[in-house]
């Protein structure tokens, strides 16, 4: 049987990867960190009383 295709990159993931497992860790943890949240309604309904509407033309000053 013919062997796969792996690109460099791939070679290079995996050989890091059996290197320093605990990168996987890190990943998991700094994707908790900053993207794995409940969303906070309080916050989000402070954040749409607080919103000023934007006028037509943004550059035009207000006389």
């Amino acid at each position: 049987m013919a062997k796969y295709y792996e690109s460099d990159i791939t070679c290079m993931i995996r050989d890091l990867l059996k290197e320093k497992p605990q990168i996987v860790a890190e990943q998991q943890k700094g994707r908790s960190m900053w993207w794995d949240k409940k969303p906070d309604p309080e916050g989000q309904k402070k954040a749409l009383e607080s919103r000023v509407n934007q006028q037509a033309y943004v550059y035009q000053t207000k006389v």
